[in-house]
Order: structure tokens, then C-alpha cells, then sequence
């Protein structure tokens, strides 16, 4: 099997624990309701609103169904992750990034100063039709706080950035020991929300804290998407503090 580099090796305290959540405990929620533009049923809007709020307070984590992210793009973008990562080394760092482009090829990763076993490449493209997704989704998300459905908009507004990583996770000999991917839910999103969001709502969501597993006997990859809001002010909204909420 062979050895696993010292810098790989996760303290103890951050490896993989088997026996909780598993990915298809996750909520999924279906948003036709708002990606199909035959229907707007109030009443359907209102349950989406109730399940985010539901799945966001007891998981933190919840999944998307049919949220109209055209198939053919998302084959293109896991294609091209697939090329670019059967490249031999040299031809990868060919575009890596540095201090001067924050976009590019990396493999030194370190989350709590350990190495992620991984490679990732960051692009900026696929994104058009993700931060559509992402600008309904908060929408629903405010509904479900309690608060305007555009009030998270005027956020967004200014230096708005979104970002995708393609992440390569190689076989591991021992992924007890080391980071990687869950198994993915065909055809949906997994959702999880950042510290932002957690100060937004005055800690009503919570930004909780996840891991992932790596495979030991074959490659991985993921595709996560980032929609962030490089300057704005981060605190608790007024309408969500209270006695009970200081």
C-alpha cells in the first residue's frame, strides 16, 4: 500500500469519524418551485422556505434537486477537471498560481496546518449559471430567517467575487488518517453555509464544522463553488436580534 507523508496526516482530533452523519442523511429539497418558471405557487414557495429553515438550524447542511444547472455544463466542467488533472506534474505547474495570480494550479494546501490530500486548480468559468443558483438560494434563505427576501442582495452588490475549485483527491493507502470527499448525491448540491452566514443570522444557522474521506483505491474529485462577498459589513441583522438573541 505503500506510506502516507507525515504532512498528510491529520491530528487526531480532526480524522474522519465513520460512524456520524453519512452524505444521504443530508436534507435534499427539491427548488423546482423557483428554477421552474411555470410555477410560482405561493404555498409551494412557503414550503421551501420552511424546509431550508428546518435543515439549516438541525444540520447545517442541506442538498439541492433540480435546481436547473444545465447537465451539459456540469459534464464539461468534471471533463475538463478529469484532463487537466491526468497531466504529469510539470505540465500543472505550468499555471500555477503565485503571488500575483490568485488563480491556478496549487498542491499545498494546509487547513490547520496539514497538507489536504489533494491538487486543485481554480477557474473562473461555469460560474454564470452557479451564481443564479446561489442569488435564489439566498433569497430563500432570508425568507427562512425571517427577513426580506432581497435583504442579502445590497451584500452582494459590491466587490462580489465567485470562485470554483477543482480538487483531485489521489488514491490514499490510509484515508482513516487523511482528508478527501464524501460520496456525492446524483444530480444535487450539497449546500453548506459559511461563518457569514452564521454571523448574518445572529448564530440561528451555525457554520458547521465538516470533514470528507478519501478512497484507497481510486482517484476522487469535487467541484465546490464559492459566492462571497469580499467587502461588505459582517454582523448580525437588526431584525434577528432581540432579548432572547443579544
Amino acid at each position: 500500500m505503500g506510506e502516507v507523508d507525515p504532512a498528510f496526516i491529520q491530528y487526531l482530533q480532526h480524522r474522519p469519524k465513520f460512524s456520524t452523519i453519512q452524505p444521504e442523511d443530508i436534507p435534499v429539497i427539491d427548488i423546482s418551485p423557483i428554477t421552474n418558471h411555470t410555477a410560482s405557487d405561493p404555498c409551494s414557495i412557503g414550503g421551501l422556505v420552511k424546509e431550508i429553515r428546518n435543515a439549516s438550524k438541525e444540520w447545517g447542511f442541506f442538498q439541492l434537486s433540480n435546481h436547473a444547472v444545465p447537465l451539459t455544463l456540469r459534464q464539461n466542467i468534471e471533463k475538463a477537471s478529469r484532463l487537466f488533472f491526468t497531466q504529469n506534474l510539470e505540465e500543472k505547474r505550468k499555471v500555477s498560481k503565485d503571488e500575483n495570480n490568485t488563480t491556478g494550479y496549487h498542491d499545498r494546501e494546509h487547513p490547520k496546518n496539514i497538507r489536504d490530500w489533494k491538487e486543485v486548480v481554480i477557474i473562473q468559468e461555469y460560474i454564470q449559471e452557479m451564481e443564479k443558483l446561489c442569488f435564489k438560494l439566498l433569497e430563500l434563505i432570508a425568507l427562512s430567517l425571517g427577513v426580506e427576501a432581497k435583504r442579502f442582495e445590497e451584500l452582494f452588490i459590491k466587490d462580489q467575487t465567485s470562485s470554483i475549485l477543482l480538487n483531485c483527491y489521489p488514491p490514499c493507502p490510509y484515508p482513516h488518517l487523511a482528508h478527501g470527499v464524501v460520496k456525492p448525491t446524483p444530480d444535487a448540491y450539497t449546500i453548506n453555509f459559511g461563518d457569514i452566514i452564521q454571523v448574518w443570522s445572529n448564530d440561528a444557522y451555525e457554520s458547521v464544522e465538516h470533514r470528507v474521506v478519501v478512497n484507497s483505491e481510486k482517484e476522487r474529485f469535487s467541484i465546490p463553488f464559492f459566492y462571497l462577498s469580499h467587502e461588505t459589513e459582517v454582523k448580525p441583522l437588526e431584525k434577528l436580534i432581540n432579548e432572547q438573541n443579544p
